[in-house]
């Protein structure tokens, strides 16, 4: 079976990542990736909005196939921001993209890269694990096929690819001489097994709906 994607985030360093795998991977027959800048990659199989305001999503529904899975790999980081703009960052943006890949498909899979540590009682001291956990619930009760979360903890960049954070790219310099040893961690993950286990899901019966790195 060959199947039909959307990726958001695709210039962050997961969503990148998802990309790449994609396009490497035979199973994979069309990709659309949503972004608010562009990418800077061609290919057969790459067809790239831009879309500067992810809240307006409708306005572009006639352009879109219909798709077999959404990755939904856009994010941004909590530092410096206020519980609303937080808010409207990962929960309303991605309401927004839920609403509307159910109205394309919604036996579809709908794939949410969210947060170790994320709280599905909403209930969390910490303002990003409500507001994720909040987002999370939002997409698992939407009704799709299927509704994963990839509660990603630590992950290491591969294939040439940055974070879109400072901080965090400075936090990679760091460590990077003990990649080798972190990869045997069942605890931290890649950014090249993400792609591949996203890709995994539409293929393999899961179970539940939470993944962690592990």
């Amino acid at each position: 079976m060959k199947f039909k994607i959307l990726i958001t985030g695709s210039t962050g360093m997961v969503g990148k990542a998802v990309l790449l795998e994609c396009l490497d991977n035979d199973a994979i027959e069309k990709i659309l990736v949503l972004n608010r800048n562009p990418i800077g990659l061609v290919h057969k199989k790459l067809t790239e909005i831009i879309l500067k305001d992810f809240s307006t999503i409708n306005t572009i529904k006639d352009k879109i196939f219909v798709p077999d899975a959404c990755f939904h790999c856009m994010g941004v980081s909590v530092v410096g921001l206020s519980e609303t703009e937080y808010l409207h960052s990962t929960f309303e943006i991605s309401k927004s993209i839920a609403d509307l890949c159910y109205t394309l498909n919604p036996d579809m899979t709908f794939i949410y890269v969210s947060g170790k540590g994320t709280d599905s009682s909403e209930k969390s001291s910490q303002m990003w694990a409500r507001i994720k956990g909040k987002t999370e619930n939002y997409i698992i009760h939407k009704g799709f096929k299927k509704s994963l979360m990839f509660r990603a903890g630590l992950i290491l960049p591969e294939r040439g690819i940055r974070s879109k954070t400072f901080i965090y790219n400075l936090v990679y310099l760091l460590i990077r001489p003990l990649f080798p040893v972190l990869r045997k961690s069942s605890n931290i993950t890649t950014t090249s097994k993400m792609g591949k286990a996203m890709i995994n899901s539409l293929m393999i019966k899961t179970i539940g709906n939470y993944f962690e790195n592990k």
